[in-house]
């Protein structure tokens, strides 16, 4: 009868919490591999919350729990969220935008001038409210903004075009004359371009990259900040190789609180002058998931510079490592921080450490022979 009785409360559980499952929306631009990652993410959220994994969100079909979802790209459209039962952050891990180009890159940057292009819901606040904690640079809309951009920012050094839907480091290039910016510009897709728009910024050179991010899952809040690794592809680039990361629970202060080093402090401080703006700038914007990068390098003339390089509101490169932490946090109410990092390593006979979890291992059609996985230290003296 005891039995019954724990399996009869256990199930209310459940239910009163609903099924969690994975959406993929209908423009996915997302490898295999990430959707792979995406679903084994997903089953760690739901034992994290006590809900049942209902695996991939099927349109049309009637659940009778309440569902909390978990996107493999960020949600376009208010509306589109509140159809699918999503009007807070409480509903998903990850984030609602309310037009396509708010949730890529070209948010980080205003317009060239007076004469550009400009997309519905555009605001000019938020670049003014921003302009200190970005590298300088500008969005376009069309290929006549974009040169004239391009030729404005070539009196500060090369400059670095970064298609707005790439990921990981793809759809960049860096140009240095205007025959190079013109053919960067050929090379683009004419929908993207008009739809999501491009950003060009001035390059650095000698670049760290720091990750500075949010994750909040029911009662549980984690901020985190840290770095970016490379790694070469099986195509033999140089791409995303993982992030080690500081994980406090709460929020930025108590981050803040933990004394980074005067780096990651900076990082820190930019990140969340992007995310309150971005917040405040864009009505209707929801995030649970939310994730900067910060690049701190030389420019053109060997000053060091630093600024947020683009924000992610969707289940990332770092997001096995921010659940692991998350774990971690709900097993143990008394631990005050962790240190998590996450790694992606491409080609065969690939060998994880003991103590690492992987999340995905395999040959993805695109990406060829690749392993992911994470670790977690509840050591956090430094």
């Amino acid at each position: 009868m005891a039995d019954n009785a724990t399996n009869t409360r256990a199930n209310a559980v459940h239910d009163a919490r609903g099924d969690l499952v994975v959406y993929r929306g209908p423009t996915s631009h997302r490898a295999e591999h990430d959707h792979a990652t995406c679903a084994a993410i997903a089953r760690s959220l739901a034992w994290i919350r006590g809900c049942r994994y209902a695996g991939e969100y099927a349109a049309g079909s009637s659940y009778s729990r309440p569902l909390y979802f978990v996107p493999t790209d960020t949600l376009v459209g208010v509306e589109h969220a509140r159809t699918l039962g999503i009007a807070s952050e409480a509903h998903l891990f990850g984030g609602v935008v309310p037009y396509p180009f708010v949730a890529t890159k070209c948010i980080s940057h205003p317009l060239v001038d007076d004469r550009a292009t400009v997309p519905n819901g555009w605001s000019d606040a938020f670049g003014q409210r921003v302009s200190g904690a970005v590298l300088k640079g500008y969005a376009a809309f069309s290929t006549d903004d974009a040169l004239r951009a391009g030729l404005r920012l070539f009196g500060q050094g090369p400059v670095r075009i970064k298609q707005a839907l790439g990921i990981g480091g793809s759809g960049q290039a860096v140009v240095a004359d205007l025959a190079a910016l013109e053919q960067a510009l050929a090379d683009a897709d004419p929908y993207e371009l008009t739809c999501y728009g491009i950003a060009l910024e001035q390059h650095l050179a000698n670049v760290t990259t720091h990750s500075v991010g949010q994750v909040r899952l029911d009662d549980l809040l984690a901020t985190y900040c840290g770095t970016q690794r490379l790694t070469r592809s099986n195509h033999g680039h140089m791409v995303y190789g993982g992030s080690d990361l500081f994980v406090a629970r709460g929020g930025f202060d108590a981050l803040l609180a933990c004394n980074p080093p005067p780096s990651a402090r900076r990082a820190v401080e930019q990140a969340r002058v992007y995310d309150r703006a971005a917040f405040e700038c864009f009505e209707g914007l929801l995030a649970s998931r939310r994730n900067y990068d910060i690049a701190e390098g030389t420019d053109a003339t060997g000053h060091v510079r630093s600024g947020v390089l683009e924000q992610s509101w969707r289940i990332g490169g770092a997001s096995g490592a921010e659940v692991a932490a998350l774990a971690a946090f709900r097993n143990d109410p008394s631990l005050a921080s962790v240190r998590a990092s996450c790694t992606e390593i491409y080609g065969a006979q690939v060998s994880p450490p003991a103590e690492a979890t992987i999340y995905f291992q395999g040959v993805d059609k695109q990406a060829g022979p690749l392993t992911k996985y994470f670790q977690l230290s509840h050591d956090v003296h430094a």
